[in-house]
């Protein structure tokens, strides 16, 4: 984060746009050049650039199109999960297909939206993950969450083993991380300080063996631990 000067402090999500196509670098950059709290550092029109590019910058979030040259964007965020973890991914494309999104979330990204969705969306997820949460397209989630939904009981038993080695708090947490709730919202509705909620998830996910909070969000819904809004 970063603070404007020569008036009040201002905290902005510094983000790297990654997109081999100049006009909808373009778009997105005016999009997000509408919320006084998002700073775009910098651009990238490649993988291998955006690589490079990430590690001079250290962005609070990259946002990466899926299908771009030299490395695709399952690429980049798999080589950023490993060399700047506190980078949040955000995948950014025209492309839904079910692989694409198990692809996306398995190589580390905090979130998926689709170029098609509402602008607000956007800055919205942008702001979600630069606070720690994930975001999702709703198309996405609602494909995510039937998924989940339409699948054998045995994976609902197998989740709740998973998370039966958690503690009562740690649970507590992950479902609301499940349910899309930000360290600072978690820290809210538990009473607890931000920083607590933070440790807790960073337990969670080195105990369960996870890269981000969207794989720890399907588990929570697996496991029944997501609470009824």
């Amino acid at each position: 984060m970063t603070e404007s000067r020569g008036g009040p402090p201002v905290s902005r999500t510094r983000v790297l746009l990654a997109d081999d196509e100049p006009l909808m670098r373009a778009g997105v950059r005016a999009i997000l050049g509408t919320a006084p709290d998002i700073e775009v550092v910098a651009e990238a029109a490649d993988g291998r650039e955006t690589v490079d590019q990430a590690l001079r910058h250290r962005p609070d979030v990259c946002l990466l199109d899926i299908r771009m040259p030299r490395l695709d964007g399952l690429g980049v965020a798999a080589e950023l999960a490993r060399a700047l973890p506190a980078t949040a991914v955000v995948m950014l494309t025209t492309f839904s297909e079910d692989e694409y999104i198990a692809g996306s979330l398995g190589s580390g990204a905090a979130g998926f939206l689709l170029k098609s969705g509402d602008p607000r969306e956007l800055i919205a997820g942008v702001r979600a993950v630069a606070e720690g949460g994930s975001c999702l397209s709703p198309s996405v989630a609602r494909r995510v969450i039937s998924h989940l939904g339409g699948g054998q009981l045995g994976r609902g038993a197998a989740a709740r083993a998973r998370v039966a080695e958690l503690t009562g708090r740690e649970r507590e947490v992950l479902g609301l991380v499940g349910a899309g709730l930000s360290n600072a919202e978690i820290a809210q509705r538990l009473f607890l300080v931000e920083g607590t909620v933070k440790a807790h998830v960073s337990a969670i996910l080195a105990r369960l063996g996870f890269r981000n909070r969207v794989q720890a969000a399907i588990l929570a819904y697996e496991a029944g631990l997501v609470p009824a809004s």
